[in-house]
């Protein structure tokens, strides 16, 4: 399998998701945001980090960049693309995924371990999950107060679009469980060919 890894000025996580990615066998390399060619990529990876300083909004600003055409035509192809944390916000902001990221609910940068049950397992990032299987992933975000409207909630219920929620050690959904405020414990969600997925949690950590 091949992935790529795509870098913007402020990205900090490629490190991460290359050394991940290789531990699991994946062929990675990193893509620098003006390239408009992601080659034979089955995986595109955006990753956590700062884009372009997180200005006028968090990755406001990233997906104007060139690369983001070759990503977005990988995913309307049906190529896996997956963003996480700053990748996700960029995906948001594309028009990929559905949703806004705001600022965490604390108002404040939450760097710690959180809990997260997957909520659905038809997707290729879940299917291997074992059903009501907690995992432990950290987060590292002042901006992953997911929020979407009243029906774009009710679609993504509908579709079962939501990826992952967080839970407490036992995989209770609970307010308290919820690091940043996010509507419904949502920590993920997908597209609708459940090919793209974005999180704000950072599994290659």
């Amino acid at each position: 399998m091949q992935a790529a890894i795509v870098v913007f000025p402020g990205t900090w996580s490629d490190g991460d998701c290359v050394f991940a990615l290789e531990r699991l066998g994946v062929t990675a390399r990193r893509v620098w945001h003006r390239e408009t060619d992601i080659g034979d990529a089955d995986l595109v990876v955006l990753p956590g980090g700062f884009s372009y300083g997180d200005y006028l909004r968090c990755g406001a600003i990233a997906r104007f960049s060139p690369v983001m055409q070759a990503v977005r035509a990988h995913a309307d192809a049906g190529g896996l693309v997956i963003g996480i944390c700053n990748g996700f916000q960029i995906l948001c902001e594309a028009g990929m995924l559905p949703g806004i990221l705001m600022r965490n609910a604390s108002l404040q940068f939450r760097c710690q371990p959180t809990h997260l049950v997957p909520a659905e397992h038809r997707s290729p990032f879940t299917a291997g999950i074992e059903p009501g299987r907690v995992l432990q992933v950290p987060i590292s975000h002042g901006e992953g107060n997911y929020f979407a409207d009243a029906a774009t909630l009710e679609m993504l219920e509908a579709e079962q679009r939501v990826a992952f929620r967080y839970c407490d050690a036992d995989g209770r959904v609970a307010a308290e469980a919820n690091p940043n405020g996010s509507v419904a414990n949502i920590a993920g969600v997908l597209n609708e060919r459940r090919t793209v997925l974005g999180m704000m949690p950072h599994p290659e950590r």
